[in-house]
């Protein structure tokens, strides 16, 4: 029997990278999990994996989940998610919401459409979906809500460094949003026994994503695998509002710390 064993997760952007991960992580402690994304066929996108995939590997575990498409830029495909979940496993317990799109352009050379689509997908999805979910877990008693965010959430130092021209402003911006989400909604739902926490990688993980976008390599050192992000976020999916919520936390820095009490 696994911690969460009963449990229904929903972990959007489960098609590959630190998704795909906690997709798995979660599974393998005993939660039905709903794999969310846009790729379902390989020939959808330039990077590799798809929610098939992630539920293939979950189910040659021993775990339950299913592929439920989605774009989290659509309204309609977030309300069909969270309805999808709640008819094949019954009320959402955790919602992980990690689904991304990113552009890393400066600012005098971005384009409105692009500015949109990820404030949709990284803003407006979580704080859309939390609403979805948040009557069931008030009606049971408890439930997780875990936003991934990230270090350019911080603000840059000055004099800045010699990545302030890479175009990082409008993700570090839909992170700090999240993350101001993330400390409001838990203050909000603390009564209900409902935990809301953000969680960053203390260090870059090589994805799909960040190896696309030259944020690392395979073998950069200093990277972090995305299994730390699974093995904190599980932390963060469990434990009783009471004990550990309105936390902006950073993987290995809070597995140091459940450890060490």
């Amino acid at each position: 029997m696994g911690v969460l064993e009963g449990k229904v997760a929903v972990v959007t952007g489960a098609s590959r990278g630190i998704g795909a991960a906690i997709a798995e992580r979660l599974a393998a402690e005993g939660a039905r999990v709903v794999a969310a994304a846009r790729t379902v066929d390989a020939s959808q996108s330039r990077l590799e994996g798809t929610i098939g995939d992630t539920v293939a590997r979950i189910e040659a575990a021993g775990g339950t989940a299913f592929a439920q498409p989605a774009d989290l830029s659509r309204e309609q495909d977030r309300q069909a998610l969270v309805e999808a979940a709640a008819e094949r496993y019954g009320t959402v317990d955790i919602l992980v919401n990690n689904a991304a799109v990113t552009y890393f352009t400066p600012v005098s050379d971005f384009t409105d459409r692009r500015y949109h689509l990820m404030f949709e997908v990284q803003v407006n999805a979580p704080f859309h979906l939390s609403r979805l979910v948040i009557p069931g877990m008030r009606e049971r008693g408890a439930g997780w809500i875990l936003n991934i965010s990230s270090i350019a959430a911080r603000h840059p130092a000055f004099p800045p460094g010699p990545y302030a021209g890479f175009g990082g402003t409008v993700y570090g911006m839909c992170k700090a949003a999240l993350e101001r989400f993330t400390t409001g909604l838990a203050a909000e739902l603390y009564a209900d026994g409902i935990a809301v926490n953000a969680l960053s990688p203390n260090q870059v993980v090589p994805t799909p994503g960040t190896l696309f976008h030259r944020l690392t390599t395979e073998d950069a050192p200093g990277t972090e695998p995305a299994s730390v992000m699974a093995d904190a976020a599980l932390a963060l999916c469990h434990r009783p509002a009471a004990e550990l919520t309105g936390r902006i936390a950073y993987s290995q820095d809070l597995l140091a710390e459940l450890r060490g009490s």
